[in-house]
């Protein structure tokens, strides 16, 4: 069996009902801060940990509610966990024996059913609304302190089995046999190890003990149980040689001890104290201590080992714990059926290399150690290491909702664009997923400067939890299927698309294909070109309308204006043609390009720009015949754009013209600088 999803009602969670799905074996839950995840392993926790404490505080309910409805009814927390029967179900015998109490379809695949239920009796119900009718304040504060003082004490909880319309308490016999192992952000892994005296260790060393015996397939159960206790007697001999030895030693000095006893009285009716004893192998756990070896023979102590490391040697401690606590033969009818993990932020302690082999590690020991792993995080390398259909992302809508996105679902049938998210998911792209807000650009230039441009315009990025991902091209279909809110389990946070128009034409009779170019080439020649001003059939689909208005809920393209913009490097010189800023050290013909800045600051005219243009090889006779038969009043600007296009090296241009624009901020001169217009208005939605 597994856990295959939980409804969580009123409990920290904004919403009546929160059904969240889980997989068989790993899941992982992703999500921004105070999106959730910490509140969904505490509602797992009060489920499926018997014996832990299961009273709420106040702050435990769902506020977000009306005085309304907290006169009408007294509050009410409800935890559903449901079960389902496993592919491999014939491998755990005793899987359907436990929660044969709890089902709720009796079909295959089983269904069964445990709920945590927090609530007022009805006995107090009377009283609560007589007490709440007569509070007439406008705060609903008032109103929860009133339960806090008066009804809180007089709560009660309770673990359901099956439907819990019929209130069948689940028997805690069964409840004993799920291992809900749970450890939290905030631990201290030095306090629970290290020392046989611990709890954990001591028994951990205790099943292991003799295991070259007990795991010995070839002997059977008499033979073994034989051959341990042969050696606890021989341990026992040996004990008693050393107790005999300790007293031997303190024969002198126990008669000078001794006879203070006489002095005080102790010693009465022929009687005195006098030492003894005996050791147990298991008694002298306590004296063993962890320690790390190293290859060069020298030992420390695991107490002076880094927080990361002994956080590893503390999980696979308590992995070996719940493989002993799940050993029939160790523990017989008191074994535990169904083993879970819930680890909180493994990545708190750990360096990149070493989350990627812990999530390895986990994978490979599911369903040997762990039936069921959950692991929350705000790791990239995490996510980046696991199937796209092992994660669920937490993500809060703009009404503090919890919108669910299943990553691995999103897709659909469509299975290439799946694939090259899962392939291209790597520890940078993955940030999109952890954002309140992406915004997706093409390269290398739009990713480095983006923050800058939003400074410029005043806005914050990073305050706005904004990510910026480079995907490298025009891949954006791939990605959008995780974010578009109009389809099933994706993650509706807002995604911006900022991509070029890249206007191509190509011949009419003999054009097999077509090529690329300038905006003011566009129409020229109709009778020999097609033309199309725009290669990017994603900016017609997401394009925002003139009011701003996206065509999908989350999701909208912005890109330049068709007929004068063809690449972002073109289109920020088109908006800058006076700004030498954007001239950074890699760029060639600077020296043309800064003539021709000054040339246009001057008003001169577009003939008297051409003439500084220099070797007139293939594509400057190009630009120059274009544009002289363009009838735009914006031909100058397109004459610079072009030039400058075609003497920049895209990587060196990139980092050059961010600390460029970085120390002009620093000087507080953002009037040297002019961002694009649609990268204004796409900078402006997205913080909105």
């Amino acid at each position: 069996m597994y856990i295959s999803q939980i409804n969580i009602q009123n409990y920290r969670f904004k919403g009546a009902n929160n059904i969240i799905e889980f997989n068989e074996g790993i899941n992982i839950v992703i999500g921004h801060n105070n999106s959730g995840k910490s509140n969904l392993f505490k509602a797992l926790d009060l489920v499926l940990n018997f014996g832990a404490s299961q009273k709420l505080s106040i702050d435990d309910f769902n506020k977000e509610v009306s005085i309304e409805e907290l006169k009408a009814k007294s509050p009410k927390v409800s935890i559903s966990i449901n079960f389902s029967e496993s592919e491999n179900e014939a491998e755990f015998s005793e899987d359907l024996v436990t929660v044969s109490t709890w089902l709720t379809d009796l079909k295959s695949p089983y269904q069964a059913q445990l709920t945590y239920v927090f609530y007022l009796p009805e006995k107090e119900e009377a009283e609560y609304k007589n007490i709440m009718s007569e509070l007439l304040s406008d705060d609903i504060e008032d109103y929860w302190l009133t339960i806090k003082h008066n009804f809180l004490r007089k709560y009660k909880s309770n673990i359901y089995g099956g439907n819990p319309d019929y209130k069948h308490t689940a028997d805690p016999e069964n409840l004993k046999k799920i291992d809900f192992q749970f450890l939290d952000a905030i631990r201290d892994v030095e306090r629970d190890l290290f020392t046989g005296k611990n709890t954990l260790l001591r028994e951990v060393i205790d099943f292991f003990m003799d295991y070259e015996i007990k795991n010995d397939k070839a002997k059977d159960k008499a033979t073994q149980q034989k051959e341990i206790s042969e050696l606890r007697k021989e341990f026992s001999v040996s004990a008693s040689e050393l107790i005999t030895m300790l007293k031997r030693r303190m024969s002198q000095g126990k008669k000078e001890m001794l006879s203070y006893a006489n002095d005080t009285g102790a010693s009465f009716g022929n009687a005195e104290p006098d030492f003894d004893g005996h050791i147990l192998d298991s008694e002298l756990y306590s004296a063993l201590r962890l320690i790390v070896k190293y290859q060069t023979g020298i030992t420390i102590p695991a107490t002076h080992n880094g927080l990361g490391y002994n956080n590893l040697i503390f999980m696979s401690l308590l992995l070996a714990k719940m493989q002993k606590d799940a050993s029939g033969d160790y523990l017989g009818s008191n074994a535990k059926v169904f083993p879970i993990l819930a680890i909180e932020e493994p990545e708190a302690h750990l360096h990149p290399a070493m989350q990627y082999k812990f999530l390895k590690f986990l994978k490979e020991n599911v369903k040997d150690k762990a039936r069921q792993v959950f692991v929350s995080t705000h790791s990239p390398n995490i996510t980046s290491a696991v199937n796209l259909d092992e994660i669920i992302c937490f993500h809060r809508n703009d009404d503090n909702t919890l919108n669910i996105g299943y990553l691995g679902r999103a897709f659909g049938d469509d299975l290439k664009s799946k694939a090259y998210v899962q392939r291209f998911l790597d520890s940078t792209k993955s940030d999109m997923l952890f954002a309140k807000g992406v915004i997706l650009v093409e390269g290398i230039t739009e990713q480095l400067n983006m923050s800058l441009f939003a400074q410029y315009e005043g806005f914050d990025l990073e305050s706005n939890h904004i990510s910026v991902i480079n995907i490298g091209g025009r891949y954006f279909e791939h990605f959008l299927k995780l974010f578009d809110s109009t389809h099933e389990h994706t993650i509706h946070k807002k995604v911006v698309c900022i991509t070029d128009l890249d206007p191509v034409r190509k011949e009419n009779k003999n054009g097999e294909s077509f090529e690329k170019c300038y905006p003011y080439e566009l129409d020229l020649d109709k009778s020999y070109y097609i033309y199309k001003p725009c290669s990017n059939d994603i900016v017609d689909k997401y394009i925002v309308d003139p009011n701003k208005k996206s065509k999908g809920i989350n999701i909208a393209c912005f890109s330049q204006e068709k007929g004068q913009g063809k690449t972002f490097e073109y289109t920020m010189a088109y908006t800058n043609p006076e700004c030498k800023l954007i001239l950074t050290d890699s760029i060639s013909n600077s020296k043309e390009l800064s003539s021709l800045f000054d040339y246009y600051q001057q008003g001169k005219t577009l003939d008297e720009m051409i003439s500084l243009l220099g070797k007139r090889g293939k594509e400057n006779n190009r630009i120059i015949q274009s544009i002289e038969m363009y009838l735009g009043s914006d031909s100058r600007e397109h004459l610079i754009a072009s030039r400058y296009l075609n003497s920049i090296k895209k990587g060196d241009n990139a980092y050059e013209l961010s600390k460029a624009l970085e120390e002009n901020l620093r000087v507080g001169n953002t009037a040297g600088f002019t961002v694009p217009d649609y990268i204004k208005e796409a900078i402006k939605w997205i913080c909105s």
